[in-house]
């Protein structure tokens, strides 16, 4: 694992300027270098629990409290989050850079397989919550417009917890924590 100080993000970097064309790949190329919070979102029950880890979680409001995750709709998430109307943003830590992992799909393991290994409890929607993580954020599904190849889920928070430590950061291929 990397970790930044502050000045080292203030450090200006030299790299090579490459035009590229406007198509799926160049985006995803063009985001890879845009550093977000790594969250793992959560939905479902029992054996039809299931998660993806995402770098697309944010706040769409503080008053009224409510939350925007995408979600790609062809993965195993999206249709357990529709069918429960919940779900959970787990702030993560890198104390649980391998729960991100799993959710993830490194490791190949799928729905309720990736729960194995790490603590988890429910609050008020009933979607699974990670022990320890560094803020989870409890929501219930209040729209979702699907456009495209995602669908863009506004939440309803309905609780919140929050635990200790820095989130995880994800650029370029790689986690960071800050110090």
């Amino acid at each position: 694992m990397n970790i930044f100080t502050r000045s080292e993000f203030q450090e200006p970097r030299t790299r090579s300027v490459s035009d590229r064309p406007a198509d799926a790949a160049g985006l995803k190329e063009a985001l890879r270098t845009l550093g977000g919070g790594v969250s793992v979102i959560t939905a479902g029950d029992g054996a039809e629990r299931t998660g993806a880890t995402v770098t697309s979680a944010t706040a769409l409001s503080v008053e009224p409290p409510r939350m925007l995750v995408s979600l790609n709709r062809s993965s195993s998430t999206w249709p357990v989050v529709e069918r429960y109307g919940h779900f959970a943003v787990n702030v993560i830590g890198a104390d649980h850079q391998d729960v991100a992992n799993r959710f993830a799909g490194i490791g190949g393991l799928r729905g309720a397989e990736r729960y194995v290994g790490s603590e988890w409890t429910r609050l008020a929607s009933g979607a699974p919550v990670l022990e320890g993580a560094v803020a989870v954020l409890d929501c219930e599904v209040e729209e979702a417009i699907e456009r495209h190849s995602h669908v863009i889920l506004i939440g309803r928070v309905l609780s919140i917890r929050i635990g200790d430590g820095s989130s995880l950061l994800y650029q370029n291929g790689k986690y960071y924590a800050l110090t």
